[in-house]
């Protein structure tokens, strides 16, 4: 799985939190906040409890990818997203 990590104009830097990328918040003030859920799907909302779906609304998008077959699938689309929408995308400091 590609890791991006970015530096803003203001200095801080984000990252899809990982284990072995830790290290990096010892550099500073540091913070972890959740831009998404991985979960099944929820039957009250129409969707199929044996699918998966990464719905990225805490990253204030209104946005739900899926359905996947997988987990997996689900938490790598996850993750393009965040690397495409959030980590790659120009953001003022």
């Amino acid at each position: 799985m590609k890791k991006i990590i970015t530096v803003r104009v203001d200095g801080s830097i984000q990252f899809i939190y990982d284990d072995r990328l830790k290290g990096l918040m010892k550099h500073g003030q540091a913070s972890i906040s959740r831009v998404s859920h991985v979960e099944p799907g929820d039957p009250t909302k129409g969707q199929d409890p044996l699918r998966w779906f990464a719905d990225m609304a805490p990253s204030g998008q209104p946005v739900v990818l899926g359905p996947f077959a997988e987990r997996q699938q689900a938490l790598a689309a996850e993750v393009e997203w965040i690397n495409r929408n959030i980590l790659t995308s120009p953001q003022t400091a």
